[in-house]
């Protein structure tokens, strides 16, 4: 399932390294494309919206779908 979320704080490659790998951990399977000049992280994964965004929050950022 294809999902989007606005993700805030990402200011540099190793904070989309950090998203990445936390989507990963919880679906290694997942595709994950990040726009970190809009916000934006598009994932394709079967895990639930809610689930994604923790893992993300998790990390120390704030997540919005």
């Amino acid at each position: 399932m294809q999902q989007t979320f606005t993700v805030q704080g990402m200011t540099c490659g190793h904070c989309e390294k950090v998203v990445t790998t936390a989507i990963k951990t919880l679906d290694p399977s997942a595709e994950v494309r990040i726009d970190r000049a809009h916000d934006r992280v598009d994932v394709q994964s079967a895990q639930p919206a809610e689930a994604i965004a923790k893992a993300i929050r998790e990390e120390g950022y704030t997540v919005s779908a």
